[in-house]
């Protein structure tokens, strides 16, 4: 029996860290949560906009609905990944999605965009951060920044293929035979995932976070936790809030920062559609994945567990401000200055998202941070969610660089809640308890 333990503990030191599939899994459902859900409805809205002729304020309202959505869905993720397992819902949503851009495709009325758009906002919610965290946090602790680095990577090659490559198939084929075969293409690969890699756990292939499977890593990591555990147990963040620095001023940032990415994206195809063509307009809302995917690399290369990650997200803002600011200003003749300002903004798109999940595991002892992401990812989607609709009754009764000079003012209020927060990591040490 002795011999045979060992032999089974010597055959699990062997097999390869599960948790890397689990960040390709990861990537892969950020690149069709974020191509879908957030890359894919600037160009829906062109689309519906020229070719149903319905205002630019109606069909931007229906985005602000597909946002809308993730405020009563985001918070019960949890509760549903606990109840039905993870794989189940990340399938769920995938159908989901698939239901409602072929109803954006098809909808002849606008009651059945608005239809369609909850339909889309609820397989957005469940492809995305909160789903992205939830896939790769359990397999690394102090790699953790990295891992989720490469994963939400996904969401910006999202942007890279599906800005493009929606314009282009519609184009070519139509709103609702490219809307099929891109949701069938989803749905195959999101539902292999599942059934081969996401119904994988640490504790069911006997590794441990960041792939330290011997005794003496399990009896180290169990030390760490157990330093890492107040007593006693801190009450759950949610009870907190009012009195949470930390918690508040992560959130206000994250949401104003993604309220003004937000309204800005939603727009971008169709604003720049004018001076660079459709086609064109396209290619610089891939250009702006392709800068989120340098901007987050470029954190993850030199940041680590130990930098200042309130200050890399407001250097991340910054960058995006300054590329608002180049295309409120850049003549609609200079495609240059255009694609210019579309990748200056793009740099900070990418870490806009993944970063506050990163402060909240620094700041936020246990599983706190957990909650922490949910909530915080739930209040800024029900924030900026408002974005598009906003962005476009200004655009209808103003202009289109009135939108660009507002988003810049909501980065800089971004920047300054950043900047209020602890500024430091949260210690969890015994009796610590918040």
């Amino acid at each position: 029996m002795v011999f045979a333990h060992r032999m089974e503990e010597k055959e699990a030191s062997h097999t390869p860290f599960f948790g890397w599939r689990a960040v390709a899994a990861a990537f892969t459902v950020a690149l069709f949560g974020w191509g879908f859900g957030f890359y894919g409805p600037p160009v829906y809205l062109e689309v519906v906009t020229q070719s149903r002729g319905w205002p630019i304020a109606l069909v931007s309202g229906a985005v602000t609905v597909h946002f809308l959505v993730g405020l009563a869905v985001i918070p019960n993720l949890p509760a549903l990944y606990r109840r039905f397992g993870l794989p189940a819902v990340t399938v769920a949503g995938s159908v989901v999605m698939a239901a409602g851009v072929l109803g954006w495709a098809l909808a002849a009325a606008p009651w059945q965009l608005y239809v369609a758009a909850i339909l889309s906002g609820v397989g957005w919610s469940a492809l995305g951060a909160v789903a992205v965290n939830a896939i790769v946090s359990p397999w690394f602790a102090a790699k953790r920044p990295q891992a989720l680095g490469v994963a939400f990577n996904g969401g910006s090659v999202g942007g890279i293929i599906f800005s493009p490559f929606w314009v282009a198939l519609i184009d070519r084929i139509g709103f609702a035979p490219a809307a099929l075969i891109v949701s069938l293409t989803m749905l195959v690969t999101l539902g292999a995932l599942s059934i081969f890699v996401l119904r994988a756990t640490p504790e069911s292939l006997g590794q441990t976070p960041d792939g330290e499977t011997s005794d003496g890593a399990r009896q180290a990591s169990a030390a760490l936790e157990a330093r890492a555990t107040p007593e006693p147990a801190p009450p759950p963040v949610p009870l907190r809030l009012s009195h949470d620095r930390a918690f508040l001023t992560l959130c206000i940032g994250m949401t104003l920062a993604l309220f003004a990415q937000t309204g800005v994206v939603a727009h971008l195809v169709s604003v720049l559609s004018p001076a660079l063509g459709r086609q064109g307009a396209g290619l610089a809302a891939g250009a702006v994945g392709i800068a989120a995917v340098i901007g987050r690399i470029a954190v993850g290369s030199r940041a680590d567990g130990k930098s200042n990650w309130r200050a890399i997200a407001s250097y991340s803002l910054l960058a995006q401000a300054l590329g608002c600011g180049v295309l409120a200003f850049a003549p609609a003749s200079s495609a240059a200055l255009l694609i210019l300002g579309a990748v200056l903004f793009g740099l900070g798109v990418g870490n806009a998202i993944s970063v506050p999940p990163v402060i909240a595991g620094l700041e936020f002892p246990g599983d706190h941070a957990g909650r922490a992401v949910a909530l915080i990812v739930a209040i800024s989607q029900g924030a900026y969610a408002v974005a598009p609709a906003l962005f476009g009754v200004i655009r209808q009764l103003w202009s289109d660089e009135i939108i660009f000079l507002l988003a810049v003012a909501i980065q800089f209020a971004a920047i300054a809640a950043y900047g209020l927060g602890p500024g430091h990591r949260r210690s969890p040490e015994p009796g610590a308890a918040r």
